[in-house]
């Protein structure tokens, strides 16, 4: 469709881009899930030491947590953390991060060849995530150790008393139970990068083991089995198949891991990430249905998408070649811009969009690797760009996730063909009666929404907040500037007998709020 300009000295033909969407509330896919708004903390560069704890700076507290941190990770929404790792976890030994500091042993950490001082553990990370209003996300280490060490710190951390390790944990200075409902049964252990890999028959076998003897000592806990390391990995599918026939009757999530890297500049196709991540999440809950067919399992499997964001991958080599065994040095610090924003936007939709078999999701990290909140040691921290549409979403996708079939224009991507110009999801508030509308225009014009919620009666457009790349897409929040890239409130039509049109500015996140009329 094109609009056509006329004046008296010339005719120009200007492209209109227009889409339609229809919301009506009985179309449900399921709950908004709290837990789909997780994150990350790894021993991984600065992710715990200078971001999450650091003794000593001016603004830590007597246990050594920054409050900046805490602040900023309660107002990005999140409601739970992973840990320890992460490949860190593969060659991790739990029992040297309790008691004590000055008793805990410095270790070589192969993952990131770094070394590890244990000053921060499972004590430190769990005082942590109560001050920080998180439910914990343990993973036990199933690369170099097994079974028995499981059920020791899951006995440690959940066994009320009357046994050595729970008496350990309670000399410790914690009387009660830990009460972690959440574990990872290891981490990518598909990966011959892995401390530990293992086939999947191999690992199957052990995730089978430990998880029946977890459940002997607490039977109400949570198991997350490692799914492939990412979609693109050869032994995708058939992995998730073959650790589902060891492990399905025993656990309850099947892990995924995605991360997207916009370093080849292909702006196009960064942009249309969660095409990926949409297709990734079909074909894992694919696979685990053909295995419970298989086995007659009426249960159906969840997905655990505990690590994904963008990450630009290909700096990270360097930043371990360029340095030996040092304590907590930077690592894979990457500043994120605004079209950086935009796909971590899009790839909250997706999750949304598979609320109902998706019930956990963990952006990785929390501080400083890849992640949302930057610091700097001994000095300020700041939001990056992605921070914003992340604790938007937390905050105002509540109730249940509608289904939407958007209609308009479509786009040329190199990785992933043709795909929409248009992504979206929307959340009804069954409570309150409110409406929340997350869209996405991946392309580079602005895009004329119409919007039809006479399913919706009696609602009001309350507020449209937008994050755009505008003229300046390679734009970052830094010390120096950290509000450079933020949300902004736009002007707000009036629906007029359940419809209105929404301009969607090009490259933007965008939410949309409407609140029953009074």
């Amino acid at each position: 469709m094109t609009e056509v300009t006329r004046n008296s000295t010339e005719e120009r033909v200007a492209p209109v881009r227009n889409a339609q969407l229809t919301i009506d509330p009985t179309f449900t896919i399921g709950a908004a899930d709290r837990r789909l708004f997780g994150s990350f903390v790894e021993h991984m560069g600065r992710c715990v030491y200078g971001g999450v704890y650091e003794p000593g700076h001016p603004n830590a507290d007597a246990r050594g947590f920054r409050r900046d941190v805490l602040e900023l990770t309660r107002e990005l929404g999140v409601s739970v953390v992973r840990y320890p790792g992460g490949n860190f976890v593969s060659g991790y030994r739990w029992e040297d991060g309790v008691g004590p500091v000055g008793d805990r042993p410095r270790r070589l950490d192969l993952a990131w060849k770094t070394i590890e001082t244990n000053a921060f553990g499972l004590d430190e990370f769990m005082t942590w995530a109560a001050e920080a209003g998180v439910e914990p996300m343990m993973a036990v280490n199933l690369g170099t150790r097994g079974v028995q060490e499981a059920c020791d710190l899951l006995e440690y951390a959940n066994h009320p008393g009357g046994t050595q390790l729970s008496d350990l944990r309670r000399k410790h200075g914690a009387e009660d139970p830990y009460g972690v409902r959440l574990w990872c049964l290891g981490n990518e252990l598909d990966g011959p990068w892995q401390v530990g890999h293992k086939t999947a028959d191999e690992y199957g076998r052990l995730a089978a083991e430990t998880a029946r003897a977890m459940k002997m000592i607490d039977p109400s806990i949570s198991l997350v089995a490692c799914g492939s390391s990412n979609r693109g990995m050869p032994t995708f599918a058939s992995w998730e198949a073959t650790v589902l026939e060891h492990t399905y009757e025993h656990v309850d999530y099947i892990s995924a891991h995605t991360y997207y890297d916009p370093s080849d500049g292909d702006r196009a196709s960064i942009l249309a990430s969660a095409v990926d991540m949409d297709n990734f999440i079909r074909e894992v809950v694919a696979t685990a249905d053909h295995v419970a067919a298989k086995q007659r399992h009426r249960r159906k499997l969840k997905i655990s998408f505990d690590e994904w964001n963008v990450w630009y991958q290909s700096r990270l080599q360097a930043d371990l070649d360029r340095r030996g065994w040092v304590e907590a040095p930077a690592l894979i610090e990457d500043d994120y811009n605004a079209v950086d924003a935009v796909v971590v936007g899009d790839l909250l939709i997706t999750l949304l969009r598979h609320a109902d078999r998706v019930g956990v999701a963990c952006q990785a990290q929390l501080a400083n690797v890849i992640a949302p909140i930057r610091t700097r040691n001994g000095g300020p921290a700041w939001r990056q760009s992605i921070f914003h549409p992340f604790a938007l979403t937390a905050r105002h996708a509540r109730g249940t996730v509608l289904r939407t079939e958007p209609v308009g224009p479509t786009y040329e991507t190199k990785r992933y063909g043709e795909v929409p110009v248009l992504d979206t999801v929307a959340v009804h508030d069954e409570e309150t009666g409110g409406l929340a509308v997350f869209a996405v225009n991946r392309g580079d014009a602005d895009l004329a929404l119409q919007l039809d919620l006479r399913g919706l009666p009696r609602l009001s457009f309350e507020t449209h907040t937008t994050l755009a790349a505008g003229a300046d897409p390679a734009a970052t929040n830094t010390e120096a500037e950290p509000d450079r890239v933020t949300p902004r409130e736009v002007t707000t039509p009036t629906l007029d007998g359940g419809r209105c049109s929404v301009a969607l500015p090009a490259c933007s996140w965008n939410l949309l709020r409407f609140a029953p009329q009074p």
